[in-house]
């Protein structure tokens, strides 16, 4: 079975609805409330697996319910929580406010995700027992457990997708061990260098998502390869860039050039917007195959 390794936050989500974003110092009412199931790594993990990969979660809980809460909900959706720290520090909660356009604002409390340590990573990641992996990982843990993840596959000669959100300027450290990027277009303004040194440093492709503009494709001495945006009743557009690096990890660790898995991904990416919650909307292979197929004219 394909087997992706992700390496990132588990939260819980309380979400607001409201018929559109407050502004600064402004209370907007007539909102609904629910609580749903987040984190970065959390959400890739669970779009990977609905894509039928073997999905190993490396982060952290705390002990308390809303860590039991996402380890079973994890569990259930197949995933691979053997490698979950517990800690004592509370579980990351994410509050997000959603308008009726889908937009949303999202501030976390990371909890738990902040003590994740490059020795657990790098201990986690021996005992993936699969000869080839993809391993990816987002910033919502420490950047230590984020290099040590990305140099213990370049080690294992497994491919590393980092997923730089929420966006800071990269050391060189990790850079050197990335295989490929995904930031969105805002946050790749905030990386630290422009995409082409970023790639001089030894990224070998930056992937550079932009809503319903596609997505860009950037290697060292080649033209840029775009993607169209498949068309979807936007509901919710939170976990759409998760569904997105969750379905490019997925395509990959299947032997697909990253021509098709770019593809791949941008219609796991518009499916993931489809309801309402980080999660609801993420697709299944089949979903995610024939949107891809529909339409080539969007390449």
């Amino acid at each position: 079975m394909t087997s992706v390794v992700v390496v990132g936050a588990i939260n819980i989500d309380l979400v607001i609805r409201l018929p559109r974003l407050p502004a600064r110092g402004e209370t907007v009412t007539g909102g609904t409330f629910t609580t749903t199931h987040g984190g970065k790594g959390a959400n890739q993990s669970v779009a990977a697996r609905r894509l039928g990969a073997a999905v190993t979660l490396i982060g952290a809980v705390g002990d308390d319910a809303f860590g039991g809460e996402a380890l079973e909900n994890l569990k259930a959706e197949g995933v691979d929580i053997a490698q979950v720290a517990v800690k004592r520090k509370p579980t990351g909660v994410a509050q997000i406010m959603v308008d009726d356009d889908g937009e949303n604002v999202v501030a976390v409390a990371p909890g738990a995700n902040s003590e994740l340590t490059a020795t657990e990573v790098e201990t986690a990641m021996r005992k993936v027992t699969t000869q080839d992996s993809v391993v990816v990982a987002s910033l919502e843990v420490p950047e230590v457990a984020v290099i040590a993840a990305a140099r213990t596959a370049r080690r294992s000669g497994w491919q590393f997708i980092l997923n730089p959100a929420p966006a800071y300027a990269l050391p060189a450290a990790l850079l050197t061990s990335c295989d490929i990027l995904t930031p969105n277009e805002h946050e790749v303004t905030l990386l630290g260098l422009p995409v082409e040194a970023i790639l001089q440093n030894g990224v070998k492709a930056v992937i550079i998502t932009r809503g319903a503009d596609g997505a860009d494709l950037v290697r060292p001495g080649r033209p840029v390869l775009h993607q169209g945006a498949f068309e979807v009743d936007v509901v919710d557009t939170t976990g759409a860039g998760d569904a997105f690096s969750a379905t490019l990890a997925w395509a990959l660790a299947e032997g697909r050039p990253i021509e098709e898995a770019l593809r791949l991904a941008a219609a796991g990416g518009a499916l993931a917007t489809r309801s309402l919650g980080a999660r609801t909307g993420f697709a299944t292979r089949s979903e995610v195959e024939q949107l891809a197929a529909k339409d080539k004219s969007l390449a």
